[in-house]
């Protein structure tokens, strides 16, 4: 049975959010300058709850917008392109992990949005700032994997050698090649970090899995369609080697010391309701 998304995180984020809006205008009015855009990273794991989050936190009197990480992926021949480039690597034959979003289209949506100028999202269709409306406040970024930092080389080589070592294989990282890891971490260098980040964390990292089910399930029920089973397993495994490289800096923060307090942490539970908070 699908478990009902609570939004018991609204109340956390939204006064988060305003309080970095008023601190981006102050450090703005300060220099002499125009205010500039907030701008939010939201990272959650898949089925945690970022839609239902995405829809009622900003202050809905502030002209926001909503950008995720799946309008940045690239048209399918690129896609197709970089999977035939490295045939041997399964972390890039699909869109989702690291460099295989179009960093290009992004970085003109940000600098757009900063200069509170017009600009495209995926589509034409999805312009932002357009002439004779209001120009947008906040900028929220999400996805799954927003937020993710690169890690050392040698950072990387430590965690898939230690699950090796230690036989973890129910997990991930240990059953793909230390190769396929570095190429997905190397291309964190070109995903930036903004001015504030939520991350909405689970107790247990493996519950995506039956969050994802769950989902798919309900989609099978109500439109006929969606994944089997065997088939969501297969989705998430494609994912889960990103969780356990990146999660633990997440959990640390991920801004250094001149950036404390910029950092929410939501911790949810199995229900996805919130168990705990943390500001780092």
């Amino acid at each position: 049975m699908t478990s009902k998304i609570i939004d018991d995180k609204s109340v956390h984020c939204i006064p988060f959010i305003s309080e970095h809006l008023s601190k981006q205008r102050r450090k703005c009015l300060d220099k002499g300058e125009q205010p500039l855009p907030c701008f939010l990273e939201l990272n959650g794991v898949q089925g945690a709850g970022k839609t239902t989050l995405t829809s009622r936190s900003p202050p809905r009197s502030l002209p926001t917008t909503i950008l995720s990480i799946d309008d940045l992926y690239p048209t399918h021949t690129a896609q197709v392109a970089l999977a035939q480039s490295r045939p041997d690597n399964p972390l890039i034959q699909h869109r989702g992990e690291p460099s295989t979003h179009g960093l290009g289209l992004g970085a003109s949506v940000f600098a757009a949005l900063k200069a509170r100028q017009p600009g495209d999202r995926a589509h034409e269709s999805e312009e932002v700032n357009k002439p004779g409306e209001p120009t947008i406040d906040v900028v929220v970024f999400e996805g799954w994997c927003v937020g993710f930092r690169p890690l050392s080389d040698a950072e990387v080589e430590k965690k898939w050698t230690e699950a090796r070592e230690e036989k973890l294989w129910e997990t991930q990282l240990a059953k793909h090649r230390l190769r396929d890891l570095l190429f997905v971490n190397d291309a964190l260098e070109g995903y930036s970090s903004l001015h504030a980040f939520i991350n909405i964390d689970a107790e247990d990292t493996k519950d995506v899995y039956e969050w994802r089910l769950e989902q798919e399930a309900a989609l099978r029920a109500s439109k006929g369609t969606g994944m089997t089973d065997e088939q969501v397993i297969n989705f998430v495994n494609g994912y889960y080697p990103a969780y356990e490289l990146y999660t633990a800096t997440l959990r640390q923060g991920i801004f250094d010391s001149g950036g404390l307090g910029r950092q929410l942490r939501l911790i949810v539970d199995r229900g996805r309701r919130v168990k705990s908070v943390e500001r780092a």
